[in-house]
């Protein structure tokens, strides 16, 4: 683990915007427009998707995508200039939260200022011109990290941007080798103390098949020696065999609580429901009051809520990367006022730093516990809507609901659940009823 992780990203929020498709201009200014609304939910990280200009060759799309970067050092004249960038990320920080912009460093675009000027830097084929190392990324051509000259050059690009912004998200950061993340995070350092570091890792399939291709392809495990966080698709396929009736709720409980010994004392898990490369939360859980428990416990887990602009507005349409496909903002049920509720909820120093566990119960609720002191956060939720009486360990009492700012009351070790997320504080006495 990164030996200066901080614990307190567990309770934070982060905020994912593509520019392109966050307004109908798709500009940095109408961003900046927006920071007041987007500071209101409770975000305290704004990661804007890569800003740089595109490429034209093997573009997918129209528009192509923005992981297919022609110029590391620039910004995308789409956008707006980089004047306008520093005042969007000037605000970002007047508003108290942090600005983190888009790491894209296993590939560039066919046409890309390093690809022209310096080709020995990246991966060739057999016939020896430049290629990829993943099928489908036909956009891309990838990077070879054997050559010392092309470490300098991130580098410094990484420093360049630190001076501006607070943190990178890493774009397929297993990819690339371990040694640069740690050599590169250590430069930063200098720059831009405390710097963020999110690495987009990978499923475990992912892992395996790469490793079986020959390619090195880092695990979690070795990910955490250089980033703050990791995303959390170590078990993401298990949730969703869940949504699809593969598995029980149990596969999904044990396999949060196993991170909880799986990972250093101090690892962040970013924890999300949906993200631009995966379909929204409306449409993989159409269900209000289902979705309702899903949100309600992602505020609740371990680890840095990630909300990808629009899911507060219901959005059950994932934009396009590819083509300018603005985010449906009367979508559907808008959830702000929930979001706010729960974005003070993260605040609570308990989530910080706990003994974090989860059950499931019949039928199809979670129950979840932060422990710290003498003090826990109890949360159950009914991932599927249904009403029942769940045990707790809890004194009998009436507790402020943080789900949803009413009342519950716990009466011989039972609550009920109606249904809706129940979320509370409450002294904790050591163990479960039998």
């Amino acid at each position: 683990m990164a030996g200066n992780t901080d614990k307190g990203y567990r309770s934070q929020v982060m905020y994912s915007i593509f520019v392109r498709n966050h307004s109908a201009e798709g500009t940095f200014e109408k961003v900046r427009q927006d920071l007041g609304r987007i500071k209101g939910l409770g975000a305290d990280i704004v990661w804007l998707m890569p800003i740089h200009p595109i490429g034209e060759v093997n573009r997918k799309g129209t528009l192509g995508s923005p992981y297919a970067i022609r110029d590391y050092r620039a910004v995308n004249p789409e956008y707006g200039t980089l004047e306008e960038f520093r005042r969007l990320a000037d605000d970002i920080h007047k508003l108290g939260m942090k600005c983190v912009i888009d790491v894209v460093y296993n590939h560039t675009s066919p046409d890309s200022v390093l690809a022209k000027e310096h080709p020995e830097w990246f991966y060739h084929k057999p016939d020896g011109s430049l290629g990829n190392r993943v099928g489908d990324w036909w956009d891309v051509v990838d990077l070879d990290y054997a050559n010392r000259g092309l470490w300098e050059y991130q580098i410094e690009t990484l420093k360049y941007w630190a001076s501006m912004v607070d943190g990178f998200r890493c774009d397929v950061a297993p990819l690339v080798p371990l040694e640069f993340w740690l050599e590169a995070r250590a430069e930063v350092e200098k720059v831009r103390p405390g710097c963020f570091w999110l690495a987009e890792s990978v499923e475990p399939s992912f892992v395996r098949e790469g490793r079986a291709q020959g390619l090195s392809v880092l695990s979690d495990a070795e990910c955490y020696q250089a980033f703050d966080a990791c995303y959390d698709y170590d078990i993401h396929d298990i949730f969703q065999d869940y949504l699809l009736g593969r598995v029980p709720l149990e596969r999904y409980a044990e396999a949060v609580s196993r991170q909880e010994v799986t990972y250093p004392d101090n690892f962040v898990k970013l924890r999300f429901l949906e993200n631009h490369d995966r379909a929204r939360a409306a449409f993989v859980i159409p269900s209000d009051v289902a979705r309702l428990n899903w949100t309600a416990f992602l505020y609740f887990q371990k680890g840095l809520t990630l909300l990808y602009a629009g899911q507060e507005a219901g959005c059950a349409h994932r934009p396009s990367l590819f083509d300018k496909d603005d985010v449906e903002w009367s979508g559907g049920p808008d959830s702000s006022e929930l979001l706010k509720r729960l974005a003070s909820l993260k605040k609570n120093p308990i989530l910080t730093d706990s003994r974090y566990e989860v059950e499931a119960l019949s039928p199809d609720i979670l129950r979840a516990t932060h422990r710290r002191g003498e003090r826990q956060l109890v949360g159950v939720f009914s991932v599927r809507g249904n009403s029942a009486l769940v045990p707790v360990d809890a004194p009998n009492g009436v507790y402020p609901d943080l789900a949803s700012g009413g009342e519950v009351e716990v009466y011989g070790g039972m609550v009920g659940c109606k249904g809706r997320p129940v979320i509370f504080e409450t002294p904790w006495t050591g163990g479960w009823p039998v």
